[in-house]
C-alpha cells in the first residue's frame, strides 16, 4: 500500500502491542464518534509479527511476585479470553513448581491471585507435591520442590496466529498496516518538543500522535527520540544511583524438541497445563551424567503443534554493557532472535529429563537451526514503562513482557482517548527517581 502523507496515529510495530493499541484505539474512536480506523497507520519495517511476537513463546500467566504486573496480567488474560478462536488461544493453565528458597514468595502470589479472583491450587510441602504433580504424570521425578502454583487460568496462544488474528480485527475497523517502511527518525514541531513527523525511508508521514511499540527495539527509537540514556534512581532506602543505563539487554534460549507433541498429555489423556519448574536441585547431564549446575536453575515448556513438538526454554543471562552504558548486542542491532548453541540445548533437554523420565534420552530429537527466543530489552527494574514523552509520542516499552499483555493496547487506547489507566499507573517513567520500584523476587527469572 502507498503511505498517506499524513494521519492522525501512526503506531511503530505490527507486534503484539501495536496491533492490539491499534485494533482497541480504532473501536474507542469509532464508539465516541471521534474518528475511526481510517485515522490510525500501523507500520513495521518487516512485516506483521516480524519481530520478538512472532516467535514469542506464547505463554500466558499470572505467575507475578510483583502486585502490579498480577493485576496487570488479569485484564491481559480478560482479553485473550475474549476471543480464542481469533487469538488462537489454549486455556490450559499454568504451574510454577519451585524449592524452598522461592516458597515464601510463591505463597504470596497464590494469596493475592485469590484475593483478585484470580483461580489457582496451592499445594505445599515435597511429599504434597510429589503427590499432586505424579497424579498429573506418573513419570514426574523433579527434585527439591516444595510448593507448586497451579493456575487454572492462562496457557499459552500461537504467536504468528494471534498475532494475524489481532490485524485481521484491526482492518475491519479500517485500520491500515504498511509492511516494509523502517522508521529513520521524527520530525518535531519549532515551539516545543512534540513530533509532527515520522521519517521513514518511504518517505515523511505527518502525524498528531506516534505509538511505540517495537519490543526489543524500543532502545533504538529511544535514541531517535533523543531521550535519556542514563538515568538517576532512588533505591527503597533513598539513596541515589547515578548514571544507570536505561536499558539492558538479557538473552533468552528458547528451542523444540522435535517429538510428538501427544507424548507430553497427562495421565488422563488431556493436554497439560504449562509447566515451568525452579529448582535448586544439582542439574546432570542426560548425555554423561557430568554436573551442568548447583545453582538455581529454571526452564518452562509446553507441547505445541504450531512449533511441532515440546517448546519452552530457561533461565536467560545478561549481556554485557559498554564504558557508554549502551548494551552489546552480540547478535547485531537488527536481529533480536537468534539460533542457539549446543550448550543451551545440552542444558535444557537435560532439565526436561529431571523433570519427566518421558524425556531422558530425548536430546537426539531437539529441532536445530531454529531461529527461537533473542535479545529482551530491559528496563533499570527490569519492568515496563508505559508513558508519554516529547508530549504525544506514547511509549510502549514491554520489558520483555510483551506477548503476554495482549491486554496492554487495550488499555493505551483508552489512555490516547483522554482516560487514564490506574492499571498502567505503577509503569510510568517517574518511578525510577521517585524510588518507587516493582519487588524483586528470589525467582532465577528477572521477570517474575
Amino acid at each position: 500500500m502507498s503511505l498517506p502523507s499524513s494521519v492522525k496515529y501512526v503506531i511503530i510495530g505490527a507486534g503484539i502491542h501495536g496491533l492490539s493499541t491499534a485494533y482497541h484505539l480504532a473501536q474507542r474512536l469509532k464508539a465516541s464518534g471521534r474518528g475511526s480506523g481510517a485515522d490510525i497507520l500501523v507500520i513495521d519495517k518487516t512485516g506483521i509479527g516480524g519481530g520478538a511476537s512472532g516467535i514469542a513463546c506464547g505463554v500466558v500467566r499470572n505467575n507475578y511476585f510483583q502486585p502490579a504486573m498480577r493485576e496487570l496480567m488479569v485484564h491481559s488474560v480478560e482479553v485473550w479470553e475474549s476471543d480464542p478462536k481469533a487469538y488462537s488461544y489454549h486455556p490450559v493453565g499454568y504451574m510454577q513448581i519451585s524449592p524452598e528458597v522461592m516458597h515464601a514468595d510463591v505463597g504470596t502470589i497464590y494469596e493475592q491471585q485469590k484475593a483478585l479472583g484470580y483461580e489457582s491450587t496451592f499445594i505445599e510441602g515435597a511429599a504434597d507435591c510429589q503427590k499432586y504433580m505424579t497424579g498429573l504424570f506418573d513419570d514426574w521425578q523433579a527434585q527439591n520442590i516444595t510448593s507448586v502454583l497451579h493456575e487454572k487460568r492462562g496457557g499459552y496462544a500461537n504467536n504468528t496466529a494471534s498475532l494475524y488474528g489481532l490485524a485481521n480485527k484491526a482492518e475491519a475497523e479500517g485500520v491500515r498496516i504498511a509492511t516494509g517502511v523502517e522508521v529513520l527518525g521524527f520530525e518535531y514541531g519549532s515551539n516545543s518538543g512534540a513530533v509532527t513527523g515520522v521519517e521513514t525511508d518511504k518517505g515523511v508521514i505527518a502525524c498528531e500522535t506516534v505509538v511505540v511499540g517495537v519490543g526489543p527495539w524500543v532502545n533504538k527509537v529511544w535514541d531517535m527520540l533523543e531521550l535519556p540514556k542514563a538515568i538517576t534512581i532512588k533505591g527503597s532506602d533513598g539513596t541515589l544511583h547515578e548514571n544507570v543505563p536505561m536499558w539492558k539487554f538479557w538473552c533468552l534460549e528458547e528451542g523444540t524438541l522435535g517429538v510428538d507433541p501427544e507424548m507430553h498429555k497427562t495421565n488422563d489423556g488431556k493436554m497439560p497445563p504449562v509447566i515451568h519448574v525452579d529448582t535448586d536441585a544439582p542439574l546432570y547431564s542426560d548425555v554423561d551424567g557430568s554436573l551442568i549446575t548447583d545453582q538455581l536453575w529454571g526452564l518452562y515448556y509446553k507441547p505445541d503443534f504450531n512449533f511441532g513438538g515440546i517448546q519452552g526454554g530457561a533461565s536467560p543471562y545478561k549481556v554485557d554493557q559498554d564504558a557508554d552504558n549502551v548494551a552489546i548486542d552480540p547478535y547485531g542491532p537488527d536481529s533480536p532472535d537468534f539460533i542457539v548453541g549446543d550448550d543451551f540445548i545440552h542444558m535444557w533437554c537435560s532439565m526436561l529429563a529431571h523433570c519427566q523420565k518421558r524425556f531422558e534420552g530425548q536430546i537426539k530429537h531437539y529441532k536445530h537451526k531454529e531461529k527461537s527466543g533473542g535479545l529482551g530489552c530491559f528496563t533499570p527494574d527490569n519492568f515496563p514503562v508505559f508513558d508519554n514523552f516529547r508530549e504525544n509520542v506514547y511509549v510502549i516499552a514491554d520489558s520483555n513482557h510483551g506477548y503476554k499483555m495482549i491486554g496492554v493496547g487495550k488499555l493505551v487506547a483508552q489512555e490516547l482517548m483522554g482516560e487514564k489507566s490506574a492499571l498502567l499507573e505503577p509503569f510510568r517513567f517517574g518511578r525510577f527517581a521517585k524510588g518507587e520500584l516493582h519487588p524483586v523476587s528470589h525467582s532465577p527469572f528477572p521477570w517474575s
